[in-house]
């Protein structure tokens, strides 16, 4: 086998890396996707803390690590009502989906979002909820979509392609429906990867006093 493998649905195929003890010789590593189930939600949160420590973005909106894991927490929570937040075998990948026509947060959850931000980050509360409106604004509501929250690689594994490999996966799983696709990135750096999967700058923001750029990405539907 040589060059990327084509995507299947459930399974994706990974260079071995150093880190890597699975059927040494072999070119290739095999693991499992899965959706994830709310039991799980601590080693998803963990990913996402992890992989998103030093992104641009939302270390400007939660500076402190602590605050950070609190809101992929509540962000993970919400997203485990849909059967679309999807890992590896054993989490060395993770993305968080919410499906077409879907809310990300329940009402009980978006009621509770201002108290949560003063909390997480006391009188920066008013920025950073400013920051969240900028990221709803620019959210396409013309067409139903999947939305990619959060896409993560545990630290361990990383340099492998494994988020991208669970990302053209999962958009195997969209492509089966026809499905357009949506995201946002935060850190500019990742604009080419997803790019070279098909999604395709729409909308552009920058965090409130001129901080970090964000980018709106749309895929078409297959």
């Amino acid at each position: 086998m040589s060059g990327t493998p084509l995507p299947r649905i459930g399974a994706i195929d990974v260079p071995h890396g150093q880190r890597d003890t699975r059927t040494p010789g072999t070119p290739f590593a095999t693991l499992g996707v899965t959706p994830t189930s709310v039991a799980d939600a601590s080693r998803v949160v963990d990913v996402i803390g992890a992989a998103f420590l030093h992104d641009p973005t939302w270390s400007w909106a939660f500076p402190d690590a602590g605050a950070r894991r609190r809101w992929w927490q509540v962000c993970t929570e919400e997203a485990l009502r849909y059967p679309w937040v999807l890992r590896t075998d054993g989490f060395e990948a993770v993305s968080v989906w919410i499906p077409p026509d879907s809310p990300e947060f329940s009402p009980e959850a978006e009621a509770r979002v201002p108290a949560l931000l003063t909390e997480l980050v006391g009188t920066r509360a008013t920025e950073v909820g400013e920051l969240l409106q900028r990221f709803g604004d620019a959210h396409p509501r013309h067409t139903p979509h999947y939305y990619l929250s959060l896409l993560a690689t545990a630290d361990e594994h990383r340099g492998r392609g494994l988020g991208i490999a669970l990302l053209r996966e999962n958009l195997a799983r969209i492509d089966q429906e026809g499905s357009p696709a949506y995201l946002e990135s935060s850190n500019p750096a990742n604009n080419p990867r997803y790019q070279a999967l098909g999604f395709v700058p729409v909308a552009s923001f920058e965090a409130p006093g001129g901080g970090p750029v964000v980018t709106g990405m749309w895929r078409p539907g297959a």
